[in-house]
């Protein structure tokens, strides 16, 4: 009989021309109130009435109507995340983490990407707040004055992740690149390495940490490395390429590289070269890319936790989201250091 009661609900709708939540309410068994929260706020309903729901949507063939939603509640229920790039993995942790952790209060995410440009970050960032986003996510702590100042008034939460900043727009979740690279400089010089060189892209972060580098080795007393620096993204073949350089101009016994990416492509053109690894040259990367334990040799690396810091990301931002909903809340400040960790393996 029940089957039968829903077959005509859902017949009744399709015969109307237009699937209301109130249908949905109808196939489901529940009052329209509580579809509204099972579509807008996951987290408020029981994970059964949460199923019927979705299965009487799926049913149905609703689709709710998203910008309805958002002008009763002053909420998009949308998150942007602004990264340079997904060319390779090393956000993808992060993006999923963020999502998932977004996902179960009902909000989506939209990414946008930058290519390491600071003006299109500017671009994409104005157009985003034309959509009204409940937050904005971006990768990194440096902008433009322009984006700044848009940001700093857009009355949204705003978290800068993967970096450390003693300025931050908002709220910032990340690590500190100037101290990765004085540690792996230390790490290096206390393995007996004298002869250094770098291969990174034009990419600020990963810059950051290799100027650090060079600083905390001319606190050693070693002679400024050999420094190749290539157009972003970082590829294999960029890696290869910046090696292929190096060795025409410097003959160094370890090459630090500002992403596994890159340290890979060296590895592929110290192979090539028939160049034994460690014994003629070692190879230092940066991320902890899935490949870089099954590499060979497998390569040592400084691994970020990307996951901890899209729960991180999330967990702000929700709680930023509660917050605003109530009157006179002040804002909570949240700067997080999440760490690195130096991974050392066969390749240095």
């Amino acid at each position: 009989m029940a089957k039968r009661n829903e077959s005509r609900s859902v017949a009744a709708a399709e015969a109307s021309g237009s699937v209301t939540l109130i249908d949905v309410a109808r196939v489901a068994g529940v009052a329209p109130m509580t579809v509204s929260r099972a579509l807008n706020r996951p987290d408020l309903v029981r994970s059964d009435t949460q199923k019927k729901v979705l299965d009487a949507v799926r049913v149905t063939g609703y689709v709710p109507n998203l910008l309805a939603g958002g002008l009763a509640s002053n909420r998009s229920r949308l998150v942007a995340i602004l990264l340079p790039t997904v060319a390779n993995s090393i956000f993808a942790d992060t993006v999923q983490a963020i999502m998932d952790g977004l996902a179960t209060s009902g909000y989506q995410t939209l990414l946008g990407l930058t290519a390491y440009s600071k003006t299109r970050e500017e671009a994409l960032v104005e157009a985003l707040l034309g959509r009204r986003p409940d937050g904005i996510v971006l990768a990194g702590t440096s902008h433009t004055k322009a984006t700044i100042r848009r940001l700093s008034k857009a009355n949204i939460p705003v978290v800068e992740i993967w970096d450390l900043t003693d300025n931050p727009i908002d709220m910032m979740i990340g690590f500190s690149h100037e101290q990765v690279g004085s540690e792996v400089a230390r790490h290096l010089l206390g393995k007996g390495y004298k002869r250094f060189g770098i291969v990174s892209v034009d990419d600020p972060r990963g810059l950051r940490r290799c100027e650090s580098l060079k600083l905390e080795l001319a606190r050693h007393g070693i002679a400024l490395p050999a420094f190749e620096i290539l157009p972003a993204p970082a590829t294999l073949q960029a890696g290869r390429e910046g090696l292929n350089r190096m060795l025409a101009a410097a003959s160094p016994d370890v090459v630090v590289c500002s992403s596994d990416t890159l340290a890979q492509g060296v590895l592929a053109e110290a192979a090539s070269r028939r160049l034994d690894v460690p014994r003629d040259l070692a190879v230092m990367g940066f991320g902890d890319l899935s490949t870089a334990a099954h590499v060979y040799p497998s390569l040592s690396t400084v691994r970020v936790d990307g996951k901890t810091i899209g729960m991180k990301t999330a967990e702000a931002l929700l709680a930023r989201f509660a917050a605003d909903s109530k009157p006179d809340a002040p804002n909570s400040k949240v700067s997080i250091d999440t760490g690195f960790t130096i991974i050392d393996r066969d390749s240095a």
